[in-house]
Protein backbone atom coordinates (compact mmCIF):
# COMPACT_ATOMS: atom_id res chain seq x y z
CA UNK A 1 0.00 0.00 0.00
CA UNK A 2 1.34 3.61 -1.01
CA UNK A 3 2.93 5.50 1.85
CA UNK A 4 0.68 8.32 0.61
CA UNK A 5 -2.52 6.19 1.10
CA UNK A 6 -1.32 4.83 4.24
CA UNK A 7 -1.06 8.51 5.77
CA UNK A 8 -4.85 9.30 4.70
CA UNK A 9 -5.93 6.48 6.33
CA UNK A 10 -4.19 6.83 9.58
CA UNK A 11 -5.74 10.88 10.13
CA UNK A 12 -9.00 9.42 8.61
CA UNK A 13 -9.03 6.75 11.59
CA UNK A 14 -7.34 9.28 14.32
CA UNK A 15 -10.47 11.94 13.39
CA UNK A 16 -13.15 9.16 13.87
CA UNK A 17 -11.60 8.27 16.80
CA UNK A 18 -11.42 11.66 18.78
CA UNK A 19 -14.62 12.26 17.54
CA UNK A 20 -16.15 9.04 19.39
CA UNK A 21 -14.24 10.03 22.11
CA UNK A 22 -15.39 13.76 21.98
CA UNK A 23 -18.83 12.23 21.72
CA UNK A 24 -18.50 11.05 25.26
CA UNK A 25 -17.81 13.98 26.84
CA UNK A 26 -19.51 15.99 29.13
CA UNK A 27 -21.89 18.50 27.61
CA UNK A 28 -21.42 22.37 27.36
CA UNK A 29 -23.00 24.39 29.95
CA UNK A 30 -23.84 28.32 28.74
CA UNK A 31 -22.50 30.62 31.33
CA UNK A 32 -25.39 32.70 30.93
CA UNK A 33 -28.51 31.56 28.59
CA UNK A 34 -28.84 33.36 25.10
CA UNK A 35 -31.43 35.28 26.03
CA UNK A 36 -29.48 37.26 28.33
CA UNK A 37 -27.88 39.11 25.13
CA UNK A 38 -27.98 42.92 25.68
CA UNK A 39 -31.43 43.73 23.72
CA UNK A 40 -29.34 47.17 23.38
CA UNK A 41 -26.23 46.63 20.87
CA UNK A 42 -24.67 49.80 18.87
CA UNK A 43 -27.15 51.69 19.33
CA UNK A 44 -29.62 49.02 18.33
CA UNK A 45 -32.62 48.75 20.39
CA UNK A 46 -34.56 44.89 20.19
CA UNK A 47 -38.43 45.31 20.20
CA UNK A 48 -38.55 41.29 21.39
CA UNK A 49 -37.92 38.02 20.88
CA UNK A 50 -39.41 35.47 18.14
CA UNK A 51 -39.70 31.94 17.95
CA UNK A 52 -39.60 29.83 14.54
CA UNK A 53 -42.43 26.92 14.12
CA UNK A 54 -42.13 23.66 15.72
CA UNK A 55 -40.26 21.68 12.55
CA UNK A 56 -38.02 24.58 12.05
CA UNK A 57 -37.27 24.08 15.34
CA UNK A 58 -37.22 20.55 15.08
CA UNK A 59 -34.83 20.90 12.04
CA UNK A 60 -32.12 23.05 14.00
CA UNK A 61 -32.13 20.07 16.80
CA UNK A 62 -30.30 23.48 18.71
CA UNK A 63 -29.76 22.73 22.44
CA UNK A 64 -30.50 26.77 22.68
CA UNK A 65 -31.22 29.37 20.28
CA UNK A 66 -32.41 33.22 20.16
CA UNK A 67 -33.92 35.27 17.05
CA UNK A 68 -34.44 38.78 17.60
CA UNK A 69 -35.40 42.12 15.68
CA UNK A 70 -33.27 45.41 16.57
CA UNK A 71 -34.58 48.97 15.52
CA UNK A 72 -32.49 52.30 15.01
CA UNK A 73 -34.69 54.43 13.90
CA UNK A 74 -36.50 54.02 10.77
CA UNK A 75 -33.78 50.90 10.29
CA UNK A 76 -34.41 47.37 11.66
CA UNK A 77 -32.01 44.42 11.42
CA UNK A 78 -32.75 40.18 12.40
CA UNK A 79 -30.30 38.68 14.37
CA UNK A 80 -29.87 34.85 15.61
CA UNK A 81 -28.27 32.30 17.16
CA UNK A 82 -28.23 28.70 18.48
CA UNK A 83 -26.30 27.18 20.83
CA UNK A 84 -25.10 23.14 21.06
CA UNK A 85 -23.79 21.76 23.58
CA UNK A 86 -22.14 18.87 21.96
CA UNK A 87 -22.25 18.21 18.43
CA UNK A 88 -21.85 14.47 17.13
CA UNK A 89 -19.57 13.25 14.80
CA UNK A 90 -21.23 13.77 11.21
CA UNK A 91 -23.49 16.54 12.25
CA UNK A 92 -23.37 20.06 12.10
CA UNK A 93 -24.59 23.62 12.94
CA UNK A 94 -26.75 24.53 9.84
CA UNK A 95 -24.80 27.34 7.41
CA UNK A 96 -27.51 29.67 6.12
CA UNK A 97 -26.07 28.39 2.44
CA UNK A 98 -27.89 25.15 3.16
CA UNK A 99 -31.08 26.70 4.68
CA UNK A 100 -31.89 29.52 3.53
CA UNK A 101 -32.13 28.77 -0.20
CA UNK A 102 -34.89 26.90 1.01
CA UNK A 103 -36.60 29.66 1.36
CA UNK A 104 -36.13 31.05 -1.62
CA UNK A 105 -32.99 33.14 -1.00
CA UNK A 106 -30.18 33.37 -4.12
CA UNK A 107 -26.63 33.74 -2.52
CA UNK A 108 -24.34 36.49 -4.79
CA UNK A 109 -21.07 38.36 -3.76
CA UNK A 110 -19.97 35.84 -1.07
CA UNK A 111 -16.56 36.74 0.87
CA UNK A 112 -14.88 36.75 4.21
CA UNK A 113 -14.52 40.20 6.01
CA UNK A 114 -12.94 41.27 9.24
CA UNK A 115 -14.14 42.26 12.57
CA UNK A 116 -12.18 43.61 14.93
CA UNK A 117 -12.08 41.71 18.23
CA UNK A 118 -10.26 41.30 20.99
CA UNK A 119 -7.30 40.36 21.54
CA UNK A 120 -7.52 40.59 17.22
CA UNK A 121 -9.62 40.44 14.47
CA UNK A 122 -11.57 37.91 13.46
CA UNK A 123 -12.64 36.96 9.84
CA UNK A 124 -16.70 36.15 9.13
CA UNK A 125 -18.78 35.64 6.08
CA UNK A 126 -20.67 38.29 4.15
CA UNK A 127 -22.97 37.68 1.46
CA UNK A 128 -25.55 39.55 -0.22
CA UNK A 129 -29.34 37.19 -0.24
CA UNK A 130 -32.22 38.19 -2.69
CA UNK A 131 -35.07 36.61 -3.79
CA UNK A 132 -37.78 38.39 -5.66
CA UNK A 133 -39.07 41.76 -4.19
CA UNK A 134 -36.18 41.81 -1.39
CA UNK A 135 -32.20 42.07 -1.31
CA UNK A 136 -30.13 42.11 2.15
CA UNK A 137 -26.96 41.82 3.61
CA UNK A 138 -26.04 38.50 5.70
CA UNK A 139 -22.63 37.99 8.20
CA UNK A 140 -22.68 35.11 10.17
CA UNK A 141 -19.73 32.89 11.89
CA UNK A 142 -19.45 30.20 13.98
CA UNK A 143 -18.13 30.66 17.41
CA UNK A 144 -17.34 28.63 20.35
CA UNK A 145 -15.59 29.43 24.61
CA UNK A 146 -12.06 29.90 23.13
CA UNK A 147 -12.75 30.62 19.21
CA UNK A 148 -14.36 32.42 16.25
CA UNK A 149 -14.44 31.52 12.46
CA UNK A 150 -15.93 31.62 9.46
CA UNK A 151 -15.18 28.14 7.76
CA UNK A 152 -17.47 25.83 8.32
CA UNK A 153 -15.12 23.06 7.66
CA UNK A 154 -12.82 24.62 10.12
CA UNK A 155 -15.84 25.11 13.19
CA UNK A 156 -15.96 21.36 12.50
CA UNK A 157 -12.31 20.64 12.90
CA UNK A 158 -11.77 22.47 16.15
CA UNK A 159 -15.21 21.22 17.58
CA UNK A 160 -13.17 17.94 17.34
CA UNK A 161 -10.11 19.54 18.50
CA UNK A 162 -11.66 21.65 21.93
CA UNK A 163 -14.15 18.76 23.04
CA UNK A 164 -10.77 16.80 22.94
CA UNK A 165 -8.31 18.95 24.39
CA UNK A 166 -10.17 21.38 26.05
CA UNK A 167 -13.32 19.22 26.61
CA UNK A 168 -15.46 22.50 25.22
CA UNK A 169 -17.78 20.83 23.15
CA UNK A 170 -20.14 23.35 22.35
CA UNK A 171 -20.76 25.90 19.84
CA UNK A 172 -22.91 27.99 18.16
CA UNK A 173 -23.89 29.77 14.45
CA UNK A 174 -24.60 33.92 14.65
CA UNK A 175 -26.33 35.50 12.04
CA UNK A 176 -26.99 39.19 11.22
CA UNK A 177 -29.26 40.23 8.61
CA UNK A 178 -30.87 43.84 7.48
CA UNK A 179 -31.54 45.00 3.83
CA UNK A 180 -28.80 46.37 1.68
CA UNK A 181 -28.92 49.58 1.89
CA UNK A 182 -26.16 52.44 1.45
CA UNK A 183 -24.52 52.35 4.88
CA UNK A 184 -25.71 48.77 5.27
CA UNK A 185 -22.01 47.32 5.74
CA UNK A 186 -20.60 49.55 8.36
CA UNK A 187 -23.66 49.30 10.05
CA UNK A 188 -23.64 45.07 10.61
CA UNK A 189 -20.27 45.04 10.90
CA UNK A 190 -20.84 47.48 13.93
CA UNK A 191 -23.44 45.28 15.32
CA UNK A 192 -21.85 42.29 14.45
CA UNK A 193 -18.51 43.08 16.61
CA UNK A 194 -21.19 43.88 19.69
CA UNK A 195 -23.06 40.92 19.37
CA UNK A 196 -20.03 38.37 19.15
CA UNK A 197 -19.02 40.20 22.39
CA UNK A 198 -22.26 39.44 24.13
CA UNK A 199 -22.06 35.72 22.73
CA UNK A 200 -18.65 35.59 23.92
CA UNK A 201 -20.44 36.84 27.68
CA UNK A 202 -22.68 33.42 27.32
CA UNK A 203 -19.42 31.09 27.01
CA UNK A 204 -17.17 32.92 29.74
CA UNK A 205 -19.24 34.56 32.45
CA UNK A 206 -15.77 37.22 33.08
Amino acid sequence: MKPHLLLTIAILSATLGASAWVEHRSPEVLARPLDSISPQIDGWTSNGNYTFKDTIVASLDATSYLARTYRRGPDQLDMFTAFYAQQKAGESMHSPKYCLPGGGWEFSDFSTVQLPSEPGAVSINQATIQKPGSRALMFYWYQSRSRVVASEYQSKYFLVWDGLVHANPGGAIVRVLLPDRPGAQTDGLAFAAGLLKEVRKSFRAD
